[in-house]
């Protein structure tokens, strides 16, 4: 008996920790450019010239560009920085161990990180979204930067020329914990350096890059959609025709 009661409540404890686990800094709902095929282009754009010199995309070729609507010209004039065939991979050149030795990991691929980081707190596509722009000018840090979104991240601010530099703002508020005590809350970033975009065309190069790492995480996601509402239909003809059939033959029978 004392088992079960105990098996119970730490049943109903999980809720409370994988909410614990996903709280922290709120996600912003990421644009939609899943049929947007200039902002995917341009998304793939700024994923070769910014991400790719530290990251790799292994699972993606570049010919598969080819489905936004480019051309091997341009992808080889345009997009192949780190390969010399348009049906190779996308991968960096930085060695792992230079990469650990300067950030103190190994970035990760980037095939399917817009997969991998959904959560309960929103998709990947929001997470990436949200994380690029909140880098901000931390001097406490080996690389000068920090994220509201990961704190204490090894990546620095690579888009910093575009959106400037930021700082965070805090305000003064009571302890939860400790009567009488006062701690620093989060109220929002001051821009304290220009960039070469406003925020604006800042939000939305990131919308871009991060809709074009949505659609490398699975770039037949659009095709699979259409073919799963071909095939709805064809099963609901089917229903259909078989309940009139069904009731045709039993009222023969009858």
């Amino acid at each position: 008996m004392n088992f079960a009661k105990k098996l119970l409540a730490a049943l109903a404890l999980v809720p409370a920790l994988v909410l614990a686990n996903e709280a922290g800094f709120p996600y912003d709902k990421a644009p939609d450019r899943s049929n947007n095929m200039a902002a995917l282009q341009h998304g793939a754009k700024l994923f070769v010239n910014y991400c790719l010199n530290c990251h790799n995309a292994s699972s993606m070729r570049y010919n598969r560009l080819k489905d936004l609507g480019l051309t091997d010209a341009q992808i080889r004039d345009n997009l192949l920085f780190t390969a010399d065939k348009v049906g190779a991979m996308m991968t960096t050149s930085m060695n792992p161990k230079d990469a650990k030795t300067w950030f103190g990991a190994v970035p990760p691929d980037l095939s399917v990180i817009a997969r991998a980081k959904a959560s309960g707190s929103g998709s990947g596509s929001d997470y990436l979204y949200t994380y690029l722009r909140t880098f901000y000018k931390d001097e406490t840090r080996p690389n000068g930067w920090n994220n509201r979104v990961l704190e204490n991240a090894a990546m620095p601010h690579v888009l910093w020329e575009l959106q400037g530099v930021q700082k965070i703002k805090t305000k003064d508020v009571p302890d939860p914990h400790e009567h009488g005590k006062t701690i620093h809350q989060f109220d929002g970033f001051e821009q304290v350096a220009p960039g070469t975009m406003s925020k604006l065309e800042f939000d939305n190069a990131v919308a871009d890059l991060v809709g074009y790492m949505q659609w490398m995480a699975e770039p037949a996601a659009q095709t699979r959609k259409k073919l799963g509402v071909v095939v709805v239909l064809f099963l609901s003809l089917f229903v259909l025709l078989a309940w009139r059939l069904n009731a045709s033959y039993w009222k023969e029978v009858k």
